[in-house]
């Protein structure tokens, strides 16, 4: 390992560690956001509810409300590299248990297993992109992983729809790839042939990890994952109360957009979710990730909250549309929500953080917690779908994003976003 100290001002940048984390981000995204195409499939192999089928994403987002906290203090105590290799390690596992025993009950416990690594992950990478990229370039790196992130997302679908197809013939492809891949996964499951493409990336990660050096990260007492002192002092507080509850709702909306949109198209338009239903989520997440620049954008020239508020209210458009509209607009309103939804994350977390004084390393544990509404809102969708219709289930959204719309009205930041307009509102010096 690199034992090179890190100093507050004088750090060495590492250019290779930068890239490593954006690569890290790609495979987590990868393994994460397959969730929803492949949920019609789950439906129909297994023959569950909609409930039932809403249980495999909440064991997978719930590890982030188990896990993210704890592995504030895995990080503290061994560091980030075998942190790091561990977490893929445990994806991997999970990968292959499912692989190999392809049932719904072996499920449950794998995507548990494969979110556990995941949530881990996310804890230990941000502190190495703000040592390896600078703080002073951390918001910069940060909104460049979120596109990576998000063109991982966008890639997803379509290799799950690449492969359930080409593998319903394998015997007519030449290719020798797609051959074994239908060897190893039953016939009546070609979707599951992507839990091998997972266990094979996570141990490419988990080699690749372990040739790598690291820098040593240095955190200040504010950066830390925090004690119980810390946590408990930030628990008495409503406002960490209220922005917990917001990103519990934000990442529901996003998961609970995704994960039914394939289902949706299917029940309610009669479109194949192996094609044009994989393909609606893929360009949910990659409008979400195109979403970033405008974002970007729009954050230099106005103020946060308006652009949250400006968000959501587009968001709700959408969703609109999406529910009641025509096929020909549904199957465009619904990744068009991504388009709206990629702004309000980076928002969130920059007006919570910046509305505490203290603390903040611990308050970014309890926020990672929040991910979990990735487990919850998809359940009750499901749940609601199941007694009432999916498409009252999915109406479910107007509440979480009503939820995030409201902190563009109640939020106080101590610093607000720099935009052009605050800038040249600052009174220049006489003469």
């Amino acid at each position: 390992m690199n034992t090179t100290v890190i100093e507050k001002k004088l750090v060495p940048r590492n250019r290779s560690m930068v890239g490593m984390v954006f690569l890290v981000f790609f495979v987590m995204s990868l393994l994460t956001n397959i969730l929803g195409p492949i949920v019609p499939d789950i439906i129909a192999s297994f023959g569950v509810s909609l409930a039932a089928a809403a249980l495999l994403p909440f064991s997978f987002f719930i590890a982030y409300g188990v896990m993210s906290i704890p592995a504030g203090f895995l990080v503290e105590r061994f560091t980030e590299k075998p942190v790091m290799m561990f977490a893929f390690l445990a994806a991997a596992v999970g990968s292959l248990s499912f692989a190999l025993y392809p049932t719904y009950q072996v499920a449950v416990i794998s995507l548990f297993v494969m979110g556990s690594g995941m949530a881990t992950l996310q804890v230990a990478i941000n502190p190495l992109l703000r040592v390896a990229g600078g703080e002073e370039h951390f918001a910069f790196n940060s909104a460049f992983a979120q596109l990576i992130f998000g063109s991982a997302s966008f890639v997803s679908p379509r290799i799950y729809s690449y492969l359930v197809v080409n593998l319903e013939s394998p015997s007519l492809t030449p290719n020798p790839f797609l051959r074994v891949l239908a060897r190893l996964t039953p016939p009546h499951l070609p979707w599951a042939s992507m839990y091998w493409i997972f266990a094979g990336a996570a141990l490419l990660m988990v080699m690749v990890l372990m040739f790598f050096r690291f820098p040593r990260v240095h955190r200040t007492e504010e950066e830390q994952a925090g004690s119980l002192q810390m946590y408990s002092s930030l628990l008495r507080k409503p406002i960490v109360w209220l922005y917990f509850v917001s990103v519990f709702a934000y990442v529901g909306s996003e998961q609970g957009t995704a994960d039914w949109i394939s289902k949706f198209l299917a029940r309610y338009h009669g479109f194949d979710p192996h094609t044009t239903g994989a393909s609606a989520v893929s360009w949910f997440w990659g409008l979400l990730t195109a979403g970033c620049f405008l974002g970007m954008l729009l954050l230099k020239l106005f103020d946060s909250r308006q652009v949250l508020i400006g968000a959501c209210a587009g968001a709700f458009v959408c969703l609109t549309i999406a529910l009641f509209g025509p096929a020909s607009l549904s199957i465009v309103a619904f990744p068009a929500i991504g388009l709206f939804a990629s702004v309000m994350w980076p928002i969130l977390v920059s007006l919570s953080l910046n509305s505490v004084s203290e603390y903040h390393g611990a308050f970014a544990g309890i926020l990672s917690t929040g991910i979990m509404g990735g487990a919850v809102v998809p359940v009750v969708i499901g749940r609601i779908g199941d007694v009432a219709g999916l498409r009252a289930g999915v109406s479910f959204l107007y509440l979480t994003f009503g939820i995030v719309l409201a902190v563009g009205f109640w939020a106080r930041p101590m610093i607000r976003n720099a935009t052009v307009q605050l800038k040249r509102a600052v009174p220049q010096p006489s003469a």
